[in-house]
């Protein structure tokens, strides 16, 4: 019986284009993972749409003097339009300002307000005389209360990236009219988190598969206590809220935002002419409800959204939550308010999408944040995807061109070296099937191309250039299990290049469409002697210098006035004049053993205001690190990152937890500590010099 999955991809804002680092995180392994089970004939949908509620979208439309429809429906057709010419299949694209998804959210609160599931409450907050009005957080900037850079918005300073409380920020301005805002009292619904905390520590314990990242950020924030999140806000442009009283209110986007899957999929649902469909997949039991997203949105999907799901009673909870870390660009972190980005309508613009969707997987940032640079994707398309794939590809059908007139020839007695190849063939689809069950994509895209380099071996291995003068039928078999290869390699490579698949598809001649085989019988079936190939061409074109060149030089022009225009934020100390410490013979400096160590787990130690306990691996072994860094870093940001350790250290205990091992970090002449950590990826274990 097929499996019923519900896919998901995290609603993205329609304030803006799609870059790639939308892509790496939450839609092409998405995309990947339909389309693999699309072909395992299993019951799958994806659902998305446009995000199109909340404060940057009424911001953007201020300054442009339009009304927010204008900047959704802008950004709505165009992230639309990118996403098709990228491949991205979704089954439904919906958008949150539909009726049918305001009318969606406001069953969901009012199914939890008469439950009582929802906290009135009288909070503080800041108004601004001249616009009157009440001033959502990215309404209002001033200077960080914390490391005290202007600019800071009222929800996070994007200089130190702490998280703000609005009425903390120093000389708080209002974004629109630069007036200085007051401070006075409003009304709203808040969701108490809190009351799910035992439920929702129950329920993640089930969830021994889901990636270490996810598991540990949730634990943090549930070993720190669930706080009460506004569930509405001071806003005209969103979903109403639906009693009486707030009539100058909205649901507040993170609560409305992954509702827009549950509406998305009943458009779906009547799209197909089935109206109650939507609910096999959002209340039978058997589903699995597979959300993917980048790490920022965590908390909502592995916390917040299980808990309205589970106060509303009667839907399915997430079975997995594949998160991605984050795409860098060029070695920098992605700046789309400085436009430091690669933008996927404009890649579209100017290159195919397969090598980039290749690329993009290749180098998926599953466990740790990577990098995309525009040498690597050329060195990928160039060494890999023509050299290795698309040589092996036109070298076997043009063979067959040249010396059978272009027919699939018979195939005659199998020699060992054939019944190899074939067996690889056959054991493709479970190989690379199963890194994608487990969401590994970069896994599964290096299986996928070292079944085409086995093909490349094959073909050398035979010389077909000489058996066909020699050996003719040695030739035609060689050819023959050459052509299953291809076929294969279609069929295995279209979750990942799909429009490439596609083209290898016709030349191969077959009648079926590609979209209808088996993944599970792709290496077992041989193209039919006699097929009549289809026209073959080059498959993937090498990409020159000269191509590439104007993006680096872009970036590297972007990055460069960047640089320049970064002043020291107010406060920052540039350098400090303090005394060394007592000179040490080089012998004594040489018994301290530094070790790199990769932090496993993370979380706040009871009771205290500094101290945190860390899980490190150090390759030979796992120790637990007591460290007075609590007020400069939150558990889950630390997780995964590499540090440097003190590992010959004396044990000593702490608040009763024996801590075996240092941490080294820097200490400024204001006590801020910044941990010693490491530029690229290492093994664990390894010394420090």
């Amino acid at each position: 019986m097929a499996r019923r999955i519900l896919v998901t991809s995290a609603l993205p804002y329609a304030n803006g284009p799609l870059h790639l680092g939308h892509m790496a995180g939450a839609y092409l392994p998405a995309d990947i993972y339909v389309r693999y089970q699309r072909l395992r004939r299993q019951d799958v949908v994806y659902i998305c749409g446009s995000d199109e509620h909340g404060v940057p979208i009424t911001i953007m439309a201020e300054q442009e003097g339009v009304s927010p429809k204008v900047i959704v429906d802008r950004y709505h057709s165009m992230n639309q339009r990118d996403f098709e010419r990228f491949g991205i299949s979704f089954d439904n694209y919906s958008r949150t300002s539909l009726p049918l998804h305001h009318q969606t959210s406001q069953e969901f609160f009012l199914t939890l307000y008469r439950k009582g599931l929802l906290v009135e409450r009288t909070v503080k907050q800041l108004y601004c005389p001249k616009c009157r009005r009440f001033l959502a957080d990215r309404y209002v900037e001033g200077q960080c209360p914390h490391c005290h850079a202007p600019g800071a918005r009222g929800d996070q300073c994007e200089v130190c990236g702490k998280w703000i409380d609005p009425l903390e920020l120093i000389e708080p301005r209002c974004k629109i009219c630069g007036t200085r805002p007051v401070v006075a009292e409003t009304r709203h619904f808040f969701l108490p988190l809190a009351r799910f905390q035992d439920q929702l520590r129950r329920w993640l314990d089930t969830k021994t598969s889901w990636k270490d990242n996810v598991r540990n950020f949730c634990y943090g924030w549930l070993n720190e206590g669930l706080q009460d999140r506004a569930v509405t806000r001071d806003l005209s442009w969103g979903v109403p809220v639906p009693v009486p009283g707030y009539e100058d209110k909205v649901l507040y986007v993170w609560f409305d935002a992954p509702i827009g899957y549950i509406s998305s999929t009943k458009e779906w649902a009547i799209k197909r002419g089935e109206p109650e469909l939507w609910r096999e997949y959002w209340q039978k039991e058997d589903t699995e409800l597979v959300h993917f997203i980048g790490k920022d949105n965590i908390v909502f999907h592995a916390i917040v959204w299980p808990a309205i799901l589970m106060g509303v009673g009667g839907y399915v909870l997430p079975s997995e939550i594949p998160a991605n870390e984050f795409l860098n660009l060029e070695g920098r972190k992605l700046s789309t308010s400085r436009n430091y980005a690669v933008w996927l309508g404009e890649y579209l613009d100017r290159f195919p999408p397969d090598p980039l969707r290749y690329c993009l997987a290749a180098n998926a940032p599953e466990t740790k944040d990577s990098d995309f640079s525009w040498t690597d994707f050329q060195a990928r398309n160039n060494n890999e995807l023509a050299d290795i794939l698309g040589n092996f590809v036109h070298r076997s059908l043009t063979f067959v061109q040249r010396f059978f007139d272009g027919k699939v020839p018979p195939r005659s007695e199998l020699t060992e070296a054939d019944r190899e190849m074939l067996a690889i063939l056959e054991a493709a689809p479970q190989t690379v099937g199963a890194c994608l069950e487990r969401f590994e994509v970069r896994r599964g895209v290096r299986e996928f191309m070292d079944v085409a380099r086995s093909c490349n071996r094959y073909f050398d291995s035979q010389e077909p250039w000489r058996t066909a003068k020699e050996d003719r039928n040695r030739c035609a078999t060689t050819l023959s299990v050459c052509l299953q290869a291809v076929r294969t390699l279609a069929i295995i490579g279209s979750p990942f290049l799909p429009f490439s698949s596609e083209r290898l598809w016709r030349m191969l001649g077959e009648k079926a469409r590609l979209e209808e085989q088996f993944w599970d019988e792709a290496g077992k079936r041989p193209v039919p002697q006699g097929t009549a190939l289809g026209e073959v061409e080059i498959l993937f074109p090498k990409i020159a210098d000269e191509a590439i060149a104007p993006e680096i030089e872009k970036l590297q022009r972007i990055a460069a006035e960047l640089d320049e225009q970064r002043p020291p934020a107010e406060g920052t100390i540039v350098s400090v004049n303090l005394p060394f410490g007592e000179e040490i013979p080089y012998e004594e400096f040489a018994r301290v053993d530094l070790r790199v160590a990769r932090v496993k787990i993370a979380e706040r130690v009871p009771n205290t205001d500094k101290l945190l306990r860390l899980v490190v691996d150090l390759g030979s072994e796992e120790r637990q690190i007591v460290a007075g860094i609590a007020e400069f870093y939150r558990p889950e940001d630390l997780v995964g990152r590499l540090v440097v350790v003190v590992a010959n250290l004396a044990p000593r205990k702490l608040r009763g937890l024996e801590s075996r091992g240092m941490l080294l970090a820097a200490e400024d002449v204001d006590g801020k500590l910044s941990l010693v950590t490491l530029d690229r990826d290492i093994a664990s274990g390894s010394k420090v010099k």
